[in-house]
């Protein structure tokens, strides 16, 4: 008499969850929200960046023969993004450089208060070389999350109100391509947040004119594409 063996049945359970996990995965990833872009470009060049003043909040500041140049090239690079929506900062200077841009995608601009150039209260106007003289810039330079501009913000005050605002607009805007035309340390210190690097070190952020910074927002947060682009290395100096 030959004794069968006995098979051990199959265990159809175990295959059946690891089809039903890839089929889950595949559900999750489905499920993912599509990323938020945000393009962060600063204006162009102007009299006041030319020279180095401090035109903060000066009204009527308009971009100069090279500016108005970078501001063409901007919208020559950008043009080929799917852009839902241009943002600016009420400045004229933002608002020419942006024009451009928002023609060529047949897009209004869309003016933003929140992303309003710093409040530098007594220094507007100032000379960078002289205002460099004073004893309160070494602290700008060191200690910026505590300092106030005599009559002004606190870059802190800054930091926090372009970050609500930002936010406020990513999650308006939930998905798609936005381009945010700003300010230099406006850019440094949100830029500066999304990293997570310490208010106190943005000073090592550079931020050019008619540069082009890139945020994109996934599931888990932020990541940083690009930033201070200006579409090639600057040429190096050696003085």
């Amino acid at each position: 008499m030959i004794e069968e063996k006995s098979v051990p049945a199959e265990e159809p359970d175990a295959a059946d969850d690891e089809a039903e996990g890839q089929a889950g995965d595949e559900g999750e990833k489905e499920k993912q929200p599509r990323p938020t872009y945000l393009f962060l470009i600063r204006h162009g060049e102007n009299e006041w960046t030319e020279r180095g003043a401090l035109a903060g909040r000066t009204p009527s500041v308009s971009l100069n023969e090279k500016g108005r140049e970078q501001a063409e090239q901007v919208a020559e690079r950008l043009k080929v993004q799917p852009f839902s929506t241009v943002y600016s900062s009420p400045l004229l200077r933002c608002l020419e450089t942006a024009q451009p841009l928002a023609a060529a995608l047949n897009l209004p601009v869309t003016v933003e208060p929140g992303i309003l150039e710093v409040d530098y209260g007594e220094w507007r106007g100032g000379e960078l070389k002289e205002l460099g003289k004073r004893p309160e810039w070494r602290l700008v330079q060191i200690y910026p999350g505590g300092f106030r501009f005599p009559g002004g913000e606190t870059l802190r005050e800054v930091q926090n109100r372009v970050i609500t605002t930002l936010e406020r607009i990513r999650t308006e805007h939930a998905g798609e391509v936005i381009a945010v035309y700003a300010h230099g340390d406006v850019l440094r210190t949100t830029l500066a947040y999304y990293l997570g690097t310490p208010l106190d070190l943005f000073q090592r952020i550079q931020i050019s004119t008619a540069s082009i910074s890139v945020v994109a927002f996934h599931r888990f947060g932020p990541s940083i594409l690009a930033m201070n682009d200006s579409g090639g290395f600057p040429v190096i100096k050696l003085e």
